[in-house]
C-alpha cells in the first residue's frame, strides 16, 4: 500500500491553517480540473487532491493522519464504526484502510455496515466568470460542466470570491454532492470595481474641460448626466455617489468618472478656425512659441 503524503500533495507545511489548507486545494482544484486540464494524468492529480483535502479539512480525519498515517497500525474505530462523508470508492487504498471499507475488514461487522451503508457524494468546486453587469443585476447563466448544461442563478450584487452552491450538482451518492462555483468577476470595457466603488472613464471634449458643461456618463443603472467643472484637468476624478456598488449592510458604493479630455478627430472647418485662433492667444501670451 503506497503512503500518501497529503500535505505534500497540497504543497503546504503540516503546520498549515484551515485557510491555508482551502487555499491551497482552491487553486490546484482550478489547475487541475478535467474540464480546464485535458493533459493526460490531471483526473487522478484532481482526486488526489480532492482526497488530500477531504482528510486535512476535517479536523477529526486531520488529528487522525497525523498520529496514525505514518504507521501501520490503524486507529481504534468509533463507537458505531466510522463516518466517512465523501464517495470514498474513489480514493485510494491508502485512504480506504485509515477511514472507510479497510476498518471493516479490520474490525468488525459494526464498521463494515457503516462503511457500505449510502454515503453522500462528494462536494465539488469550480470556477464561473460572470460579467460585471451580471454580477450587479442578477440573472441567469448556463455553464457546462463534466458535459451537462447548468442553469446558474446569478444573486444581484454577487461579489468576487462568492460562492454559489447548486445542490445536488456534485459527486455521486446517496444523496449526491453539491457543486460551489467561486465567483470571478470577466472584464468590463466600460466599469472597474474596487471594493464597493465603480470606476469608469468618460471622454470630455477640450473646451467643456476649459469652461464647463455637461456630458453623460454610463452607470450600471444606464446614462446620468455629469456636470463638469470649469477648468477641469485630464485625469481628474468626478465622483456620483450612491451609483456604486451594493453594499453588504445596505446602501451602495460610489461611482467615479475619471475625465479623458478629447479633441475632435475630424474637425469642421469652423472648429478648425477657432482652434487656431486659440493657439494664436496662447503665443502671445507665451503660451506655446
Amino acid at each position: 500500500m503506497e503512503y500518501k503524503d497529503y500535505y505534500a500533495i497540497l504543497g503546504v507545511p503540516r503546520t498549515a491553517s484551515e485557510e491555508e489548507i482551502k487555499r491551497a486545494y482552491r487553486k490546484l482544484a482550478r489547475k487541475y480540473h478535467p474540464d480546464v486540464n485535458k493533459d493526460p494524468g490531471a483526473e487522478e492529480k484532481f482526486k488526489e487532491i480532492g482526497e488530500a483535502y477531504a482528510v486535512l479539512s476535517d479536523p477529526e480525519k486531520r488529528k487522525i493522519y497525523d498520529q496514525y498515517g505514518t504507521t501501520q497500525a490503524p486507529p481504534p474505530p468509533p463507537p458505531g464504526g466510522w463516518h466517512v462523508e465523501g464517495n470514498v470508492e474513489d480514493f485510494s487504498d491508502f485512504f480506504q484502510t485509515l477511514f472507510g471499507g479497510g476498518l471493516g475488514d479490520l474490525f468488525g461487522a459494526g464498521t463494515r455496515r457503516a462503511s457500505r451503508g449510502p454515503r453522500r457524494g462528494r462536494d465539488y468546486e469550480a470556477e464561473i466568470a460572470i460579467p460585471l453587469e451580471v454580477a450587479y443585476h442578477g440573472g441567469e447563466q448556463t455553464i457546462q460542466l463534466n458535459g451537462e448544461r447548468l442553469t446558474v442563478t446569478i444573486p444581484a450584487g454577487v461579489r468576487p470570491g462568492q460562492r454559489i452552491r447548486l445542490p445536488g450538482k456534485g459527486g455521486p451518492g446517496q444523496p449526491p454532492g453539491d457543486l460551489y462555483l467561486t465567483v470571478r468577476l470577466a472584464a468590463s470595457p466600460t466599469f472597474r470595481l474596487e471594493g464597493d466603488d465603480v470606476y469608469t472613464t468618460i471622454d470630455v471634449p477640450a473646451p467643456i474641460a476649459v469652461v464647463g458643461g455637461k456630458v453623460k456618463v454610463p452607470t450600471l443603472d444606464g446614462f446620468v448626466e455629469l456636470t463638469i467643472p470649469p477648468r477641469t484637468q485630464a485625469g481628474r476624478k468626478l465622483r456620483l455617489r450612491g451609483k456604486g456598488w451594493p453594499k453588504r449592510g445596505g446602501g451602495r458604493g460610489d461611482q467615479y468618472a475619471e475625465v479623458r479630455v478629447v479633441i475632435p478627430e475630424h474637425p469642421t472647418p469652423e472648429e478648425e478656425r477657432l482652434y487656431r485662433e486659440l493657439a494664436e492667444l496662447l503665443k502671445k501670451r507665451g503660451v506655446v512659441a
